[in-house]
């Protein structure tokens, strides 16, 4: 029933880690230590010279996440006997994280050309496009894997809604019982059919993950080459606002760019605020990099998490550091779950430094954003929490959770009086009380979730951050490999593209100049 333990990861600065050359992509030595008030990461290559980045922008905020590192328990049936990572991912023995959300690409063909897509759909010279039967058996791989089935798949691409059997796919994924069911996309197909929202809805999706990158029009021709972008954008939004039962729940993805579109993160959230009834969250990313880049531009050019968290307290008048934590925290209420209930649950045991949460709550009645931590203690429910659950898997003892113990536990650390009129601390309880899916539904919070999630490329490239990711990469072939070694590092995006794709002039005979394929 466990999905976690501690972790095994060196705390502290400076210290040792993995990475790989950017140039030969052989495994090297690198250092990340302290200069300045940032953490920075220097390796070097035997062959290729001395590589340097900053790793994370703010220290402080870089140790503090380090206490909440909790590793998974990795996966009983891995698909690859691996000892050489990051070259057999399958996912191997020596990955600690099972999947928490899967990517599946349907396509790499788009009705975009994005300058910074890493998918590089259009500039490929082939057509990716697994058979609806390949994309079946991805997912019932997903399902299969234990002790935790992957709970949630994400279509993606490419544009995946251009995918001609998109819809049928979303309906297998619910006849397949994944639990969330979202596809990221540009939003352009949407924006153009008044219907198309709505045939998502029906054939079972849970949610979209809307690129949005901000309200400049400079930012959409630097970023997606797309004049008049943002109308799309607001366009599609509004249908998916309309969609029946209820709006379709919405994820704004902004990918960050410092010094193109930075100086709205602050804008974002707010917007975000303004469209409650159908954005659930904002998941900044901030970009990664790829091709062989200047030192002083990567230095000046890299943004990261810390950044972020500097840049959202600059912009809004409600942030503090402490508002935010890393997504491992989400990994010791998973297994609180499983201790609870006596069964796996899914675990977010991502590398501390992978990725950034937090929850703010809109209050009406007071006319004010509340970050969750002015009437949750977190920090100290954490603190208290953590040992607990920790010594409960190690020694045995799961039996000392309770409803009735955890309702005194939240009690302790819950402040009634700064709490959002709407909030109800029950609400919290009923889910570890009932532990199911309809029980997250029965809230009614005016929230906003904001997270953060750094995606590596070859210059901050870490093997301990790789080697505990928690979102994955669905093939053809029956493997599962994590997102930065998909898309970065050895790069099977590529290897797995060109195995399973067709040349342009052979998709052209077959479908005619289908979209995505007429300019590439």
């Amino acid at each position: 029933m466990y999905v976690i333990q501690q972790s095994k990861l060196k705390k502290g600065l400076p210290k040792e880690t993995l990475s790989i050359c950017p140039v030969c992509k052989k495994v090297i030595p690198a250092t990340i230590y302290e200069e300045n008030g940032k953490v920075m990461y220097k390796k070097t290559c035997p062959e290729h010279g001395e590589f340097k980045d900053i790793y994370f922008g703010d220290v402080e905020t870089y140790l503090r996440y380090e206490k909440w590192a909790v590793d998974g328990v990795g996966v009983k049936n891995p698909q690859i006997k691996g000892t050489n990572c990051p070259l057999d991912c399958g996912l191997c023995e020596l990955h600690y994280s099972h999947t928490s959300l899967a990517n599946i690409d349907l396509t790499n063909r788009c009705n975009l050309k994005c300058p910074i897509c890493f998918a590089n759909a259009n500039a490929a010279g082939y057509v990716y496009e697994p058979t609806f039967e390949q994309v079946v058996k991805m997912m019932e791989v997903l399902r299969n894997e234990q002790p935790v089935p992957t709970p949630a798949v994400q279509f993606a691409g490419g544009e995946p809604t251009i995918y001609p059997y998109f819809l049928e796919v979303v309906r297998k994924a619910k006849e397949l019982g994944f639990a969330q069911i979202q596809v990221a996309t540009n939003g352009v197909r949407i924006a153009h059919e008044p219907d198309f929202a709505q045939k998502m809805v029906d054939a079972g999706l849970h949610t979209v993950y809307l690129q949005f990158d901000g309200f400049k029009e400079s930012t959409y021709i630097k970023t997606r080459g797309r004049p008049g972008f943002l109308k799309e954008k607001l366009q599609a939004l509004e249908y998916l606002r309309h969609t029946k039962p209820k709006p379709l729940a919405t994820v704004l993805v902004p990918v960050i760019v410092k010094g193109v579109n930075d100086d709205e993160v602050g804008k974002i959230i707010e917007f975000g605020l303004e469209n409650l009834d159908v954005v659930r969250s904002v998941n900044f990313q901030p970009v990664s990099f790829a091709g062989r880049i200047p030192q002083d531009e990567l230095i000046v050019g890299r943004y990261t998490q810390g950044d972020l968290i500097n840049d959202l307290i600059k912009q809004t008048d409600y942030f503090e550091k402490r508002d935010f934590f890393p997504i491992p925290v989400a990994a010791l209420f998973s297994e609180l779950a499983s201790q609870l209930f006596r069964q796996p649950y899914v675990a977010f045991t991502s590398h501390p430094h992978c990725g950034t949460a937090t929850y703010i709550f809109k209050d009406y009645d007071r006319n004010k954003v509340i970050p969750i931590t002015r009437f949750i203690d977190v920090e100290g429910l954490l603190e208290e929490l953590q040992p607990k659950i920790l010594e409960a898997k190690f020694q045995g003892k799961s039996k000392i959770f309770s409803v009735p113990y955890l309702y005194r536990i939240f009690k302790k650390y819950y402040d009634e009086s700064q709490a959002p009129s709407h909030f109800k601390l029950k609400e919290i309880l009923d889910i570890f009380k009932e532990g199911t899916k309809d029980s997250l539904g029965k809230l009614h919070w005016d929230s906003l979730f904001i997270g953060a999630m750094h995606f590596q490329d070859e210059y901050n490239y870490d093997l301990e951050r790789l080697k505990r990711c928690v979102i994955h990469y669905a093939t053809p072939d029956g493997r599962i490999i994590p997102f930065c070694a998909y898309n970065s590092g050895p790069v099977y995006r590529t290897e797995v593209e060109k195995k399973f794709s067709m040349s342009l002039d052979e998709y052209r005979k077959r479908y005619g100049n289908a979209v995505g394929t007429e300019g590439a």
